[in-house]
């Protein structure tokens, strides 16, 4: 969204123009007629409104301001994106709107697009012109070839980054064996294969512990790794993701794992070849139930899935899987008894043989 907002600046502000600030609207005070702007970085900036204040809004996407439809300065509203162009007194002589709802709904038909047109994986192979991605499912493995060309566009999650929007422009040079793909495109009727038009990835990580402590008023949870027992210390974001798996207890809803029907295709069409042979970890997630910080308590088993930062004993964590003891036991025991069946070490670096799915569209 600010690279949409950010390419229309250009036609706003001119070389000449004063200063603009991008955000999203957090408040007004109707009573001095000012607006209330949370910049995407640094502190909130307070703006005067006018009667020669302009407002236009612009459709999520589209770059062409002429495009752009003359709106009353009314019509804008809290939590809204908008581009302001300011006077050296702070008077907002132009804002440029994105509203909430159009962003919501542009984001919605994105992400069933990302399922519908997309495939995910693990990078277990490279070459100048394509990428071997494999998931592992609860019945074996699957894979799926990604081509890419000169026309793909590539994006890569930064360090401690959790926010699939705020991926960074990237290339093929910098994806490496290990790494999570998640791309989209033109796929072949089997789904065995993927042109990509768009490719993000990232080096992420999936770690379990036992959670000892949690402070709610700074979203962390302090975990004791299961791989090494030190501690780790999880920072919660607004964009973190909590699951939790099955009933509270250890139960199991539906008879499986987070509710999943044994032998589940995917989710809307969104996990790419092998829909009859059993679900993969990233279908599960979206059959588990939502839950809340507040819903998870120490002595707790848990799985998280981070991009790979810093601190090796400090991550953001991107997914959250609570109540998580049946979760690694099953895929710990299928891992095993798929290298006994294939006689190979499989490919990812998951914890007990898991690698939770960190790109989330």
């Amino acid at each position: 969204m600010l690279g949409l907002l950010a390419a229309v600046m250009p036609v706003v502000a001119q070389p000449t123009a004063p200063k603009s600030v991008l955000g999203t609207v957090s408040g007004f005070k109707a009573e001095t007629a000012e607006m209330m702007i949370k910049p995407d970085t640094g502190e909130a900036v307070t703006v005067k409104l006018t009667p020669d204040t302009a407002a236009r809004r612009i459709a999520p996407g589209e770059k062409d301001l002429n495009k752009a439809q003359t709106i009353p300065i009314t019509d804008v509203a809290v939590g809204d994106r908008v581009l302001v162009s300011l006077s050296p007194n702070f008077e907002a002589r132009r804002v440029v709107v994105m509203s909430a709802s159009d962003i919501a709904k542009r984001n919605e038909a994105d992400r069933l697009d990302w399922a519908r047109r997309g495939a995910g994986g693990v990078v277990t192979a490279k070459s100048s012109n394509s990428l071997t991605l494999t998931t592992h499912t609860f019945s074996g493995e699957k894979t799926v070839t990604v081509e890419v060309d000169e026309k793909t566009k590539f994006r890569r999650y930064a360090p401690d980054s959790v926010k699939f929007a705020d991926a960074l422009p990237s290339s093929l040079s910098e994806i490496q064996t290990g790494d999570q793909v998640r791309a989209r495109g033109q796929k072949s009727e089997d789904g065995l294969k993927l042109s990509a038009e768009e490719l993000v990835f990232g080096t992420f990580l999936t770690q379990g512990g036992t959670i000892t402590a949690i402070n709610p008023n700074t979203r962390e949870i302090t975990i004791k790794s299961l791989t090494n027992n030190k501690p780790i210390l999880i920072k919660l974001v607004a964009d973190t993701q909590i699951k939790r798996m099955g009933m509270p207890g250890g139960g199991m809803a539906g008879g499986a794992p987070g509710g999943m029907r044994p032998g589940a295709g995917p989710m809307g069409g969104g996990g790419g070849p092998g829909g009859g042979r059993g679900g993969d970890i990233a279908q599960m997630l979206e059959r588990m139930p939502t839950a809340k910080l507040d819903d998870m308590h120490p002595g707790e088993t848990i799985v998280i899935s981070s991009t790979k930062g810093a601190k090796n004993d400090q991550v953001t964590a991107i997914t959250i899987v609570a109540n998580a003891d049946m979760l690694i036991q099953i895929a710990s025991r299928t891992r095993a008894t798929q290298r006994q069946d294939q006689g190979v070490s499989l490919a990812g670096g998951g914890f007990g043989g898991l690698d939770l799915p960190g790109i989330t569209p």
